[in-house]
C-alpha cells in the first residue's frame, strides 16, 4: 500500500494537487514534506495531531517530514477559520512555546532516525531577516490581490463587517507561501501538507514556487475533524484537550477519548493511532456486535494516551480509570487521584472529627448521603454493600481515623457497584 492509499482508507484526504503525479512522483524516491504549527500556546491540543501524525506516516513510508515552527507567521496570526484577529505575541513568548512543544513532538516524530530524520525548523530563522521593502519587492510583485481576496480565509473575513480584516492577517498567505518557497528552495521540500483550511495558503505556496523557482511541488489537505454530532472536535468541558500534562492531566486526556460518541470512534481509530487496518476492522467487527463492551473506545484511549504520554502514562490511567470500577488503589498518584476526586461527588471533613476514634463508618455513609438514614447505613454495611477506599467493610460501627485517609486528605466511600462519595478533610 503507497502512503497515499494509507491516508486514503484512513479518510485523511481532503484535498490534493495533481493527485497522479504526486502519486508518480512519491513512488520514484523519498520525497521531504512540511506540515507547519503556529506556537500560540505552550502546548499542542489534540487537535494538532492529525498533520502532526499524517508527518509520522509519511516518516514510516521512508519520506523525510519537517515540523515548521511558525516563529514569524505566529507573530501574525492566521486569519483561516478565524472570526476575530489572533492575539498578537511577542517573540519571546513564541520562542518559550516552541522550547516547550519541542519536548512534544519528539513522541510524535522520529528525529533520531539514521535514515529519514525529522526535522524541527522555525521560519523566524529565515523571516527576520528580510526586509520589508526586498519582501514587497521580491516576493509581494508576485500576488495578485484579486486572486488573495478570494481565497476562502480572506474572503470570509472581508464579508463580516464587523471584524474585517488587518492588513496584518491579510499578508500571512505572503509569508507562508514564503515559507514553501524557501524550504523548496534551501531544503528541497516537495510537498506541504495541513488542515483543509489551509488549501489557500498552500496552493499560494505553490504557485509562488513555480514563479520563483520554476519548479512543481504539491499541496495535501487533511480533513478538519468534527464530531458526529457538528461539535468541534478537540474540546471537553473543561475546554481544549492539551497534551501538556499539566494542562490536561493523563487521566482526563484518556478519558476524553473513552467518552468519543459511537459514532465517531472507529473513524477516530484511523485517524489518531498506527492500528493496521486489519486490528481497526477487528475492532469495528466487535463494536457493532457488542456496542457495550466498549472495546473500540479503550483501544482508542490506550493508543492515544500511549501515543502522547508512554506506556507508562496510558497504564497509570487506565489504573485509574478502573478505580471508579471498584479497582486497587494502591500504587496510584495523588494528582491522578485528584483527577478522580473531580469525577465524583465531594463532601468535606474536619480533621478533629477523625482524631481519636474518629466517626463511626455509619455515622460517615449517612454524613456522605449514600444513605438517607443510620437504619439504611446499617442494613447496607451488614449486606456488604458499603467499601472504604474500594475495600469492602462490613461492620457499620467500625472506626474510622485520620490513618484511613487516602494522601493524608481523602476517603472514598463506595456503596453498590457504582455510587462514589469523596470525603475530603477541608
Amino acid at each position: 500500500m503507497s502512503i497515499l492509499s494509507e491516508l486514503e482508507w484512513r479518510g485523511l484526504i481532503a484535498d490534493c494537487t495533481d493527485r497522479q503525479e504526486l502519486e508518480k512522483r512519491l513512488s520514484t524516491g523519498p520525497v521531504t514534506l512540511y506540515a507547519g504549527f503556529d506556537p500560540t500556546a505552550d502546548s499542542l491540543h489534540v487537535g494538532n495531531l492529525v498533520p502532526l501524525l499524517a508527518l509520522r506516516r509519511f516518516q514510516l513510508f521512508g519520506h523525510h517530514p519537517i515540523a515548521l515552527a511558525g516563529g514569524a507567521t505566529g507573530s501574525i496570526g492566521d486569519p483561516s477559520g478565524k472570526t476575530q484577529e489572533r492575539q498578537l505575541l511577542t517573540p519571546e513568548i513564541l520562542s518559550e512555546n516552541i522550547a516547550k512543544v519541542k519536548e512534544q513532538l519528539a513522541r510524535l516524530l522520529d528525529f533520531e532516525s539514521t535514515v529519514n530524520p525529522a526535522q524541527l525548523l522555525d521560519n523566524a530563522t529565515w523571516t527576520a531577516p528580510v526586509g520589508y521593502l526586498e519582501f514587497l519587492r521580491d516576493i509581494g510583485k508576485h500576488f495578485s490581490v484579486n486572486q488573495m481576496v478570494a481565497k476562502e480565509s480572506v474572503r470570509a473575513r472581508m464579508e463580516d463587517r464587523e471584524s474585517g480584516i488587518s492588513y496584518t492577517e491579510f499578508s500571512y498567505m505572503l509569508l507562508q507561501a514564503f515559507d514553501f518557497y524557501l524550504l523548496c528552495r534551501d531544503q528541497n521540500c516537495e510537498l506541504q501538507i495541513g488542515g483543509s483550511d489551509q488549501w489557500g495558503n498552500i496552493t499560494a505556496g505553490i504557485d509562488l514556487t513555480r514563479r520563483k523557482l520554476s519548479r512543481t511541488v504539491y499541496g495535501l489537505t487533511l480533513p478538519l475533524i468534527t464530531n458526529a454530532d457538528g461539535s468541534k472536535f478537540g474540546k471537553s468541558v473543561a475546554g481544549a484537550v492539551w497534551l501538556d500534562a499539566a494542562k490536561t492531566s493523563i487521566y482526563r486526556f484518556f478519558q476524553f477519548w473513552i467518552r468519543t460518541d459511537d459514532r465517531d470512534v472507529i473513524r477516530y481509530l484511523k485517524y489518531f493511532t498506527f492500528m493496521s487496518r486489519e486490528e481497526v476492522e477487528a475492532l469495528e467487527r466487535q463494536h457493532q456486535e457488542n456496542p457495550g463492551a466498549r472495546a473500540a473506545h479503550r483501544a482508542l484511549a490506550i493508543a492515544a494516551t500511549t501515543l502522547v504520554h508512554g506506556e507508562a502514562g496510558a497504564a497509570e490511567a487506565v489504573r485509574a480509570s478502573e478505580i471508579l470500577f471498584g479497582g486497587e488503589l494502591e500504587g496510584v498518584s495523588e494528582s491522578t487521584f485528584n483527577d478522580i476526586v473531580g469525577e465524583v461527588p465531594t463532601k468535606t471533613l474536619t480533621r478533629t472529627e477523625l482524631d481519636g476514634s474518629g466517626k463511626t463508618l455509619l455515622d460517615l455513609v449517612v454524613h456522605s448521603g449514600l444513605a438517607t438514614s443510620k437504619g439504611q447505613g446499617r442494613k447496607d454495611t451488614e449486606a456488604g454493600g458499603v467499601y472504604v477506599n474500594n475495600v469492602r467493610e462490613t461492620n457499620p460501627q467500625r472506626e474510622i481515623t485520620s490513618k484511613d485517609l487516602l494522601f493524608g486528605k481523602h476517603l472514598l466511600l463506595r456503596k453498590g457497584k457504582r455510587n462514589y462519595v469523596v470525603l475530603s478533610v477541608g
